[in-house]
């Protein structure tokens, strides 16, 4: 079995092993809390997005 496999395969059963404990006894947030992250995701994609496209022509 090549790495690449493997490495995926251990990837996606830590992902699903972890995502439940993680949503079963994370923090919880307030609606304040969620507000003032959710200010801050939108200008942060359209960086993201940007930086990628320059990546992507240089």
């Amino acid at each position: 079995m090549p790495p690449v496999l493997i490495i995926l395969l251990s990837l996606f059963v830590a992902l699903i092993i972890l995502v439940p404990l993680i949503e079963k006894f994370g923090p919880r947030f307030s609606n304040e809390q969620l507000s003032r992250y959710q200010k801050f995701i939108w200008p942060l994609l359209v960086i993201l997005i940007i930086t990628q496209l320059l990546y992507s022509l240089v």
